[in-house]
């Protein structure tokens, strides 16, 4: 007798979380000093799934209130009429934003519960071409004093990672220094930026020549992401050899396509904690093979490492450095990168880990 295909989801629990940074960090447009995880609870079959976004404990509390009714009796397995039936939900509340992270969080732990219902590793379940996924090792805040910058970068370089990234920005005329900072730290090996959106145009134009004396190969979001046509005149005009990446502002599957066919970017960033979960970026994925488009993942690499190994256009994933200390000191299971290389536990079902509830209980919001 085969597994059961009718297993109705019986509960759908949400918790937020506050996390404070080591100190306050910023970068070239926005300061912090703690990150919001909510974290999501699907149960059906005697088994929980989860699945978690970063974003505002207000997703939690529109988990609870409107979208677990939603799922509430659908059958485990139908992940995309799931997704459907969220997304239609969630209309009139606009499907960008918190109600995008608040779906992806849950779709992410419907499919880790789909897989340990069917007793199999999630990258398994959607089909390996890899069996693991480059990694790059990324933070580098512009509040960093260059000795600090220098020894991150440095060390993830040793640790054998052949890309690393640093943020930029904040002060735009210290910037070619700081770049050739860390370029000094880490050697030969491949150096990206991300001025998350600080830069005008033309700036960034100018800057980007600076960058490419250092050896820059990567300008993640030179200006603001909702200026597409700044974007494409960017990446028309900088040196050859330096992509242009972006893509993490991505909430549905029209706003990849939209990157993809105006030809804004060199290199498309996705994140399942926001375009709706593992179904979400794997519609993302499709239309980055079907255009010949690079694809890289955006932050939360617990999340993505299965999706690493099984998107065909996936070239590398984002080792964050504030989302890797709370994903290693909250998920029982967490997995760190070999010689650069990040690969799933195929020992374990589903996403391969289990949030440790009750270590992060002193955390909650």
């Amino acid at each position: 007798m085969g597994p059961r295909v009718d297993v109705p989801i019986e509960g759908v629990e949400a918790f937020a979380y506050r996390i404070p940074t080591e100190e306050p960090e910023s970068d070239g447009t926005l300061a912090w000093d703690a990150t919001v995880l909510v974290v999501a609870e699907v149960r059906a079959g005697g088994m929980a799934g989860w699945g978690y976004t970063y974003a505002d404990a207000a997703v939690a509390s529109l988990i609870r209130s409107k979208l677990a009714d939603v799922l509430r009796g659908k059958d485990a397995f139908a992940t995309e009429a799931a997704w459907q039936a969220m997304g239609g939900f969630l209309r009139n509340l606009g499907g960008p934003g918190l109600s995008a992270m608040a779906v992806s969080a849950l779709d992410v732990g419907l499919w880790d519960l789909k897989a340990k219902l069917l007793g199999l590793p999630l990258a398994r379940l959607l089909g390996q071409v890899r069996d693991a996924v480059e990694v790059y090792g990324s933070g580098g805040f512009t509040s960093y004093t260059p000795a600090r910058l220098q020894s991150q970068l440095a060390a993830w370089a040793s640790e054998g990672m052949a890309r690393v990234k640093m943020k930029v920005g904040r002060d735009p005329d210290a910037d070619p220094w700081r770049v050739e900072a860390a370029r000094e730290a880490i050697g030969e090996t491949a150096l990206f930026v991300d001025a998350n959106g600080a830069y005008a145009a033309e700036q960034a134009i100018g800057l980007a020549h600076r960058f490419a004396e250092a050896g820059v190969v990567w300008f993640e979001e030179p200006v603001p992401h909702w200026d597409r046509a700044g974007t494409r005149t960017v990446r028309e005009r900088i040196p050859a050899g330096m992509d242009v990446a972006g893509g993490e502002y991505g909430y549905r599957p029209e706003d990849f396509h939209l990157l993809i066919h105006q030809e804004t970017l060199s290199f498309l960033q996705a994140d399942a904690t926001r375009c709706g979960g593992i179904t979400g970026f794997l519609k993302a994925a499709a239309l980055c093979e079907a255009a010949d488009m690079p694809l890289s993942s955006h932050c939360a690499p617990s999340l993505h490492v299965a999706l690493g190994c099984a998107a065909q256009p996936m070239r590398h994933l984002e080792w964050f450095h504030d989302h890797v200390l709370i994903e290693e000191k909250l998920f029982e299971g967490f997995a760190r990168p070999r010689a650069g290389r990040l690969a799933p536990d195929l020992s374990r079902p589903g996403l391969g880990f289990e949030f440790k509830r009750e270590d992060a209980r002193a955390l909650a919001v």
